[in-house]
């Protein structure tokens, strides 16, 4: 939110949007990170485990995201959004090669979202083992029943139940902080633990120390989450309130530790979380955290879709249908990501049903991202004219941390990561085909100038025996260049079926770096018969062509650029002005037999247009009125290819 000068607003209220939007998986680590250590530790309390595991969680959230994410990343703010996606943005025009570490953190990213809901909610139920008797099956199946109702609700949108968030986290992070500090009184001298020296001490010394690491890392793994979110909520909102955010954590964190402490030298399995509960306090306590945990998971899938439609949007993801369940920015669903996330995290509650170890699994995936934002923020430093003496320093700190806890995390592979690296994998491994058989495509793309075909189009309207097409045809360009068309929509128009109109409109649509960009251009290439219209949008706006074109042509109409008199039969009203009628044709390339690619090129292209095939069409992505559209399969022959002279014999 802004004010009218253009100043973001900080207010009660929209703090507690950032709570209830930004800290949902960065909050709810207390329920699993201090258990996940001390299950590296098999169980046993020491007071040297304690005090560095509490050091070493105080000093990943005050480097790792207080450092890196609050203080450095969000300064790469693009015109107010962030991820990682907006990061590439920012940065893209300084080297090709950056679009690598943007697709490998996407990713990562996505894989990561499908195992934290079922981390989150599992864990949270699980504390009423300590209030009533549940088989596994029994907790399996109320977290399964859980992710159910939340992965449906998603097509109805969470404008309504997101504005109670802010208030719920507020209860839940206000719940940690008690419960902790409570508990830290009961032994101050945990407070020494805030020295990063024992948690040096327990990485030398401690034979796990490995596992440690890894366990610690889950602490964190919530702040690439914080950045996507930045959109949300705004730079300053997000700054004030992670000093609340943190002091609740830390106090959380203390009380664990000073709890264990009682323990020293014998073995807990009960989760510390729950242990800083009275018994009567309990079931209150259980309730808030499954809120919180739903919560946390909302904010992961809604921050999905958000990741998807922007990787889109700049051509590096499949089309997918993408909708605008209400009238709130950014709120939008995508079903097949909803359902697939759905699908996975199902899987994993089945296939791991203990949240013990579905944190040996969780984390891996999520360093990678974190590896890769750290390479595109040295490229933003760099571009914002920050010296290789103030750049390299912060690259080689957070790459040096990010690249411990890979090491750590990589020991989770065979006890589960492997899991959410396939994933990552297989959605690399889409990206990749979609971004190399575009570039194989264009390579080859053949355009011809504009201008050199304006006699043809006479000599089409001149033509008595054709009838007449339709009143407006409109092609999809993707041509660059004002005076260039490509020659396949030429063959459509003057070979495949002679297409007479009216008015032909080329439209090309270019997304910008920025989120919210909503122009256009418009090229006359003919007077009154042809026009190129190049859209140039942001890359969070839904493409909606059907509805800008008719604007243009209305704009054009009151500049006297277009001239059309509608006919007397015609029905108009004052909402809507009548142009005629308008057929859209979309062309639906394959591969002529011709072509001579090599053999991974062709792959190449053929997966493309097979995934192409199976995603959204065109029609619907474009949100063009499905009756005005025509689709017409053009051969395309691309690379070289040889010639035979036959003879006559």
């Amino acid at each position: 939110m802004k004010t009218k000068n253009g100043k973001e607003l900080v207010t009660i209220g929209s703090m507690l949007v950032a709570l209830g939007i930004v800290y949902g998986d960065i909050g709810t680590s207390p329920l699993y990170v201090m258990r996940s250590i001390l299950e590296a530790n098999h169980g046993i309390v020491t007071q040297e485990l304690i005090y560095g595991a509490v050091s070493l969680v105080f000093w990943t959230l005050t480097l790792q995201t207080t450092l890196k994410y609050v203080i450095f990343t969000l300064q790469a703010d693009n015109h107010g959004e962030g991820g990682i996606f907006s990061l590439y943005t920012l940065v893209r025009k300084r080297a090709k090669w950056l679009i690598i570490p943007a697709v490998i953190g996407g990713a990562a990213l996505l894989a990561d979202g499908m195992i934290t809901p079922a981390v989150t909610v599992t864990s949270a139920i699980e504390g009423l083992e300590l209030v009533v008797s549940l088989t596994r099956i029994e907790i399996v199946g109320i977290v399964l029943v859980i992710l159910a109702i939340l992965f449906i609700f998603q097509q109805f949108g969470t404008k309504a139940i997101g504005k109670i968030f802010g208030p719920l986290m507020f209860i839940w992070f206000g719940m940690l902080a008690v419960l902790g500090f409570v508990h830290f009184l009961d032994h101050l001298p945990i407070i020494a633990a805030l020295n990063p020296y024992y948690g040096l001490k327990l990485l030398v010394t401690n034979p796990q120390s490995v596992y440690l690491l890894g366990a610690v890392f889950l602490c964190t793994t919530g702040a690439e989450a914080l950045y996507s979110d930045l959109g949300h909520c705004g730079r300053r909102n997000i700054h004030y309130t992670w000093f609340f955010v943190k002091i609740c954590l830390v106090f959380n964190y203390l009380g664990q530790g000073a709890w264990l402490m009682q323990y020293v030298g014998k073995e807990v399995t009960i989760n510390p979380f729950f242990g800083l509960m009275p018994s009567w306090f309990l079931l209150i306590g259980i309730a808030i955290a499954t809120v919180a945990a739903i919560i946390a998971s909302q904010a992961l899938i809604s921050g999905s879709f958000t990741l998807v439609s922007e990787a889109i949007k700049l051509n590096v993801f499949p089309r997918l249908s993408v909708r605008y369940p209400n009238d709130s920015k950014g709120q939008i669903y995508v079903p097949t990501i909803n359902y697939s996330l759905w699908l996975g995290c199902s899987l994993l509650v089945l296939y791991f049903q203990d949240s013990a170890k579905m944190e040996a699994a969780y984390g891996l995936a999520i360093t990678v991202t974190m590896l890769m934002t750290t390479i595109l923020l040295y490229q933003f430093l760099r571009l914002k004219g920050h010296s290789q003496w103030q750049a390299v320093p912060l690259l080689l700190l957070f790459g040096g941390i990010e690249l411990s806890f890979l090491y750590a995390n990589l020991f989770k592979f065979i006890n589960g990561g492997y899991i959410t690296i396939l994933v990552a994998g297989l959605i690399l491994i889409l990206m990749f085909i979609w971004i190399r058989g575009g570039i194989v495509k264009n390579r080859y793309q053949e355009y011809v100038p504009f201008y050199a075909y304006r006699e043809q189009f006479q000599s089409l309207q001149r033509d008595d025996d054709l009838k007449r097409y339709a009143t407006h045809v409109v092609y999809l360009s993707e041509a660059e260049h004002d005076g260039e068309i490509e020659a396949k929509i030429l063959y459509s128009i003057f070979n495949k079926r002679p297409k007479k109109a009216n008015f032909y409109w080329f439209v090309h649509i270019r997304v910008t770096d920025e989120p919210y960009t909503n122009e256009y251009r418009v090229t006359t290439i003919v007077p009154n018969q042809i026009y190129r219209v190049e859209f140039i949008l942001g890359f969070r706006v839904q493409q909606r062509i059907n509805i800008f074109l008719r604007q243009v042509i209305h704009d054009l109409q009151a500049s006297g650029e277009f001239q059309w008199q509608p006919k007397d039969y015609m029905l108009t009203t004052n909402q809507r002005e009548t142009f005629g009628d308008f057929r859209f044709v979309l062309l639906q390339e394959v591969l002529s037999n011709e072509s001579g690619l090599s053999y991974w090129d062709e792959r190449m292209f053929v997966w493309r247009a097979t995934i192409k095939r199976m995603t959204v069409s065109p029609a619907k992505w474009f949100g063009i009125d499905t009756s005005n559209v025509d689709v017409e399969t053009v051969p395309i022959r691309i690379g070289d290819y040889e010639t035979h002279k036959l003879e006559r014999v």
